[in-house]
This record gives C-alpha cells, sequence and structure tokens, in this order.
C-alpha cells in the first residue's frame, strides 16, 4: 500500500501513477515527471531509480556550481608540485590562452560534450592544428577527469568527444649526399659551431638534450654519452615571457645511454681540451641557448647550400642512417629515447623500404 508522501496513487481508471521532482519551472514552482504502472509495486519499483537520479543530478549541479576558471586555479595549485617547471608552464599557457577564453565563466556542470565539441570546431576553423587541438583537449579532459574524481561532476564530458583525424606528416631526414655536404662544411669552419649539428646526426641527441650537455656526462674511458637533462626556454604562467629552464629529461625514456662513434669521440675530445666549464657548449660559464644553437645551424646549412631544413631533422637523420644500416627497431627506439617501440616504428616506417625490399626478396628466393 503507498505510503504519505510518496506520491504514488490509484487512478480512477484502474492505473497507478507516480510523480517524482525533476527540477523547477522559471516562476520557481516544481517541475514533475510522472510514472504509471499496473500495480503499486510496478510504479514503486520504476520510480525508485528516477528519484535516486534526479537526487544525484542536483547535488552535482550544486557541487558542481563553481566555474571552470575557480577549478582551474584550485587544480593548477595542486599540479603545480607534482609536474616539471616547463610543464607547468606549458599547462599554464594552454589554459589561459585556449581554455579559459571559452570556459571560463562556465559552472563545471554546465560543460558537456556538445559545448567541447562546439569549441573544438571554433580551434580548428580559427586555424589550430589537429595535432594542437588533440593537446589542448588532452589537457581539457585531465583537467575535468580531476573534477569528476573529486565528485563535482558526475563524468568527464571530454570521454566522447570526436576529434579530427590529422594526417601524418612524412618524416624529412637528409640524404646521404646532403649529411655528407653539411659535415664537410662543418669540418671547415673555425671553432665549434659546427658540432652540435655533428652530435645530432651521431647519436639522435635533441637541441635540448645537446644544449645541457655536461663534461661529466661524456664518459671517454666507456665510450658513452649519458643523456640526463634538457635546456630550453618555458613560457611564465600568466604572462607572456619565456625564461631559459635547464632540468631533467621529459620523461624516463628520455634518460638513456648512447654509444660514442669514433667521429664523436674525437670531436669531443679535441673540444674537451680547450674546456674551461662544465658544460660542453656554454657561453659566460651558462650552457648555450638552443636558439644560439640553431643560428649557427643555419649559418652552416645556408653554406651547404640545404633549404627548408631544420635542426629536428638531423635526429631523424640519425634514425634514418641506424635503420638503412640494419639496425633493429628496439635499439633504435631506446637510442632515440622513445617512450615505445610502435611510436618508432610510426615515425620511421618510410625508412624502412629497403629492409621490406630485401623481406621479398628473401622470399621469392626461398620459394624459387
Amino acid at each position: 500500500m503507498p505510503r504519505r508522501g510518496e506520491n504514488i496513487y490509484k487512478r480512477k481508471d484502474g492505473r497507478w501513477e507516480g510523480r517524482y521532482h525533476i527540477g523547477r519551472k522559471s516562476n520557481g514552482r516544481l517541475r514533475y515527471g510522472y510514472v504509471y504502472g499496473k500495480s503499486y509495486r510496478e510504479v514503486k519499483d520504476k520510480i525508485g531509480p528516477l528519484r535516486k537520479k534526479m537526487e544525484l543530478l542536483a547535488h552535482y549541479h550544486a557541487v558542481g556550481g563553481m566555474t571552470y576558471q575557480e577549478w582551474m586555479s584550485l587544480w593548477l595549485s595542486e599540479v603545480q608540485d607534482t609536474v616539471k617547471e616547463s610543464t607547468f608552464s606549458s599547462y599554464s599557457y594552454k589554459v589561459q590562452q585556449y581554455l579559459l577564453p571559452h570556459l571560463a565563466e562556465l559552472s563545471l556542470s554546465e560543460i558537456t560534450e556538445e559545448h567541447v565539441q562546439k569549441v573544438v570546431k571554433h580551434w580548428l576553423e580559427d586555424g589550430l592544428s589537429v595535432s594542437s587541438v588533440k593537446l589542448i583537449v588532452g589537457l581539457l579532459s585531465r583537467t575535468l577527469k580531476a573534477a569528476e574524481g573529486k565528485g563535482k561532476i558526475a563524468r568527464n564530458p571530454c570521454k566522447e568527444v570526436k576529434l579530427p583525424k590529422g594526417k601524418k606528416k612524412k618524416v624529412r631526414a637528409l640524404s646521404k649526399l646532403e649529411q655528407k655536404r653539411l659535415e664537410k662544411v662543418v669540418a671547415k669552419e673555425k671553432g665549434d659551431n659546427g658540432l652540435p649539428a655533428i652530435l645530432a646526426m651521431h647519436t639522435g641527441m635533441r637541441i635540448g638534450e645537446i644544449a645541457a650537455l655536461k663534461w661529466e656526462n661524456v664518459l671517454f674511458d666507456q665510450n658513452l654519452i649519458l643523456v640526463e637533462s634538457t635546456y630550453q626556454r618555458v613560457s611564465v604562467a600568466d604572462t607572456n615571457q619565456t625564461v631559459l629552464h635547464y632540468g631533467s629529461v621529459k620523461s624516463a625514456s628520455s634518460c638513456r645511454v648512447i654509444p660514442m662513434s669514433d667521429k664523436i669521440r674525437k670531436d669531443l675530445q679535441a673540444k674537451k681540451l680547450k674546456a674551461d666549464n662544465e658544460f660542453v657548449f656554454s657561453v659566460n660559464g651558462k650552457p648555450c641557448e638552443p636558439r644560439l644553437l640553431t643560428y649557427h645551424f643555419h649559418q652552416i646549412r645556408k653554406k651547404a647550400k640545404l633549404e627548408d631544413v631544420h635542426f629536428h631533422q638531423l635526429r631523424h637523420t640519425f634514425a634514418t642512417r641506424c635503420l638503412e644500416s640494419g639496425a633493429d627497431i628496439p635499439s633504435v627506439s631506446a637510442l632515440l629515447g622513445h617512450s615505445s617501440t610502435q611510436m618508432t616504428l610510426d615515425i620511421y616506417s618510410d625508412s624502412m623500404l629497403e629492409q621490406r625490399i630485401i623481406a621479398i626478396s628473401s622470399m621469392e628466393r626461398a620459394l624459387a
């Protein structure tokens, strides 16, 4: 039998009806939803879960009432001590530049999948690359996942957001002839301005890793280079300024050991004789800024008559030469500091064409 206050009663037509609160009208009066059934028990069983759902939604509306801007201020303060300074600067920049202009005044409970989808469309129409949009949505998802974990929203609305598929850019490594031309120009250069380029082509080190390299990490007795640090410009939170930051490499996989070729060993030994501080490449006792290394590289590549080539392509050149020489993917992946061998395969699959040709030829000989 129905109890007082249950809002379940028998209608004149013989059916049972139950009602539950679903919100309020614009005039403040309560709005109701209705459930019908052939018996009291049927209606009671139907209406129970619906009432719990509405209570839960009311709860999330209440605790999710803080604006996204308020939540980001709290979230950033909580993560600041858990990530690298460069990572935190990247988070702060993306939040200020891309997220807050669209979401700042919305309460957490108002951010829906549809709203995020519209913002994604706006970013793409505004000229942002697909890869950049994916990074920004990834950050947004992380912030809302944290809100979900603290019970401030029912679910992370980014989970079902559809992102466009970007075309994978082909890696453009220097050809063997181009590499020889560049190395010939470096050999004729006075001073050591060309050595960072040689180091990149023979070790696969990133420019920030080369800038941060210390002599203590060049193990001549073991013929190894330890890659542990990076030196790079990072954005300062809430400003348009950047600062140089010396710190550990970006991930555990980036921390690695690279064997030295004979050429690299000889070039570094010659430079070590003139060293006057702890850094291999330095200016006034401090690490040489990556922008200066890049400037020197462009002066040299122009002399080598190489157009549309940037410093990072030297790292790709190293990987390509390794693969052309028959090196296995796990070894190349470890040398580059990739997080997985799949990442190496995705980037350098075209560089393995020669191995695929050899594989087909071997198969044909086996069948002959």
